[in-house]
C-alpha cells in the first residue's frame, strides 16, 4: 500500500496498514513533522467527559453544517473521535490536563459544550509528534521530498503513481496495489489563507485526472481570526479561553450577530459577522477588526496561548498581553475533495 501524504491522516493510514502487516510506503513533498497538520493549534472535539454524549456532540456537528453534512459520516466521526483522542493520548500526546488530571477541555465555536481537547496552542504539532514516534517504531518505506504528479490507473484498477524527486530531479514510478491519497488541502489557490505553501491541492488533482470523481468542492470554510498582514491564524482557542472582538466603536459586535454564544458562534457566522462590520464602515482603517485578550491576564495568555504570543510578536509587532489583535477572516479549509463513502473508498478501485 502506497500512502500520499505524510500529516496525520497518511500517518494514521499507514500505520493501520502496517498493523495489518501490509507492505506500506510514505510519500511526502517535506519531512512528515514539516506537514501541514502542525498547524493546528486550538484542539480538537471529541465526547470524552462524563456530562458530555455523542449524540450531543453529532447534534452540535450537523447543527454546524446547516443540517447539510453527510450524517451518517458525521455520526462516524464523533463516534470515532473519543476513542481516536484515548489512543493518541496512549501514544505519548502530551495534552493539557484539568486540576484534578483530567484531559483539559476548552469552548470551541458551533459546540454546546466545552468538549475541545487540546496542548496549549500547539494541538496539532503535539499529535504529529506522538504519531510519529509511534510510527517509527515500525518498518515502512519513505520516500522525503517526492511530489505526486500523476496516479496510474490501469484496466479501472490503481496501479500505482509518478512522483518527483526532487534531490535527484528525476520522475519515478512506484507500483501499488492500492493507494491513499492524504496530501492535505489547496488552500494556496487563494490569495488569503491559513494554510502552507505546501497545500496545493496535489492529491484532488492527481485523482481528478485519474477519473475520480470530486465531491462538495464548493464548501470552503473561512476562519474568522487570522493576522491582518500575513494570513497567519489565530486560533478559535483564543476565543474559546474569553477573547472578544471589537470593532472601530469598541462594540462587542458578535451580541448583533448570535445573542447566545457572541464570539463562539460557528465559524462561517463569525467570518460574515466581521466582514459585514468592516463593509458597514465598523472596521478600522485597513479593513479589519480586533481581537482583543488583554482581559485575560498575562500568565494565562502566556500559559494557555504561547504560540499566538510569539506569532502576534514576531510578525505583527504587536504583543498580545498590551494590546488588541488586527484580524481579519483568511480561508482554512476544505471540506470537499475526492469523493468517498465512509470507509474511504473512491470510484476508482484501489484508490
Amino acid at each position: 500500500m502506497l500512502v500520499v501524504g505524510a500529516g496525520l491522516a497518511g500517518q494514521r493510514a499507514a500505520l493501520a496498514a502496517v498493523e495489518a502487516r501490509r507492505d506500506v510506503a510514505i510519500i511526502s513533498k517535506l519531512h512528515p513533522l514539516r506537514s501541514h497538520s502542525g498547524a493546528a493549534q486550538g484542539g480538537i472535539n471529541a465526547a470524552v467527559g462524563k456530562e458530555d454524549s455523542v449524540d450531543t456532540h453529532i447534534y452540535d456537528t450537523v447543527k454546524g453544517s446547516d443540517y447539510l453534512g453527510d450524517q451518517d459520516a458525521i455520526e462516524f466521526f464523533c463516534r470515532e473521535a473519543g476513542p481516536t483522542v484515548v489512543e493518541m493520548e496512549h501514544y505519548g500526546t502530551i495534552f493539557s490536563r484539568a486540576e484534578d488530571g483530567s484531559l483539559a477541555r476548552r469552548p470551541f465555536g458551533g459546540q454546546g459544550f466545552p468538549r475541545t481537547i487540546y496542548a496549549a496552542d500547539r494541538t496539532g504539532l503535539a499529535l504529529l509528534q506522538a504519531l510519529w514516534e509511534r510510527l517509527g517504531t515500525e518498518h515502512f518505506t519513505l520516500y522525503q521530498e517526492w511530489d505526486l504528479t500523476n496516479i496510474v490507473v490501469r484496466e479501472g484498477r490503481v496501479q500505482g503513481i509518478v512522483a518527483f524527486d526532487r534531490r535527484t530531479g528525476q520522475f519515478e514510478g512506484i507500483a501499488a496495489k492500492s493507494v491513499v491519497v492524504a496530501t492535505g488541502p489547496a488552500g494556496r489557490i487563494y490569495g488569503r489563507t491559513t494554510n502552507a505553501h505546501t497545500c496545493t491541492g496535489d492529491g484532488v488533482a492527481a485523482a481528478y485526472d485519474a477519473g475520480a470523481l470530486l465531491k462538495d468542492l464548493e464548501f470552503v470554510q473561512f476562519h474568522p481570526t487570522a493576522l491582518l498582514e500575513s494570513g497567519i491564524l489565530i486560533t478559535e482557542g483564543a476565543r474559546g479561553e474569553g477573547g472578544i472582538l471589537k470593532n472601530v466603536l469598541g462594540e462587542r459586535f458578535m451580541g448583533k450577530y448570535a445573542p447566545h454564544v457572541l464570539d463562539l458562534a460557528s465559524r462561517d457566522v463569525v467570518s460574515r459577522a466581521i466582514v459585514t462590520e468592516v463593509r458597514e464602515g465598523r472596521g478600522f482603517p485597513g479593513n479589519f477588526v480586533h481581537l482583543e485578550l488583554m482581559h485575560l491576564g498575562k500568565e494565562r495568555i502566556e500559559t494557555r496561548l504561547q504560540e499566538i504570543c510569539d506569532f502576534c510578536r514576531n510578525f505583527a509587532g504587536v504583543d498580545p498581553v498590551v494590546n488588541p489583535i488586527p484580524i481579519f477572516p483568511a480561508q482554512h479549509y476544505m471540506m470537499g475533495g475526492v469523493g468517498t463513502n465512509i470507509r474511504g473508498e473512491t470510484n476508482i478501485a484501489g484508490l
